[in-house]
């Protein structure tokens, strides 16, 4: 009796969120709200805005630099 209670705990927690029906719903959801973003802000977004564009990859850009890759020497001195 106590394997039927694990296999039926165990057959629920394999299914992803995202495949659950909440999951799908919140899917279509930011589907559609993009959709209807992008459109009321296409003016915006295929307007010229460069300076916006220059900025946000500048942060990224900066990001990667400073950082020296997410491998690099986080943590201090020498332990010896």
């Amino acid at each position: 009796m106590e394997d039927k209670d694990k296999d039926k705990d165990h057959t629920n927690h394999d299914k992803s969120y995202w495949k659950s029906r909440v999951g799908i719903t919140v899917i279509v959801f930011l589907a559609i709200a993009a959709l209807l973003f992008g459109y009321e802000h296409r003016i915006h977004i295929f307007g010229g805005n460069v300076l916006l564009v220059v900025l946000l990859l500048g942060c990224i850009v900066m990001h990667l630099f400073m950082h020296g890759g997410h491998g690099g020497g986080h943590g201090g001195g020498d332990k010896s």
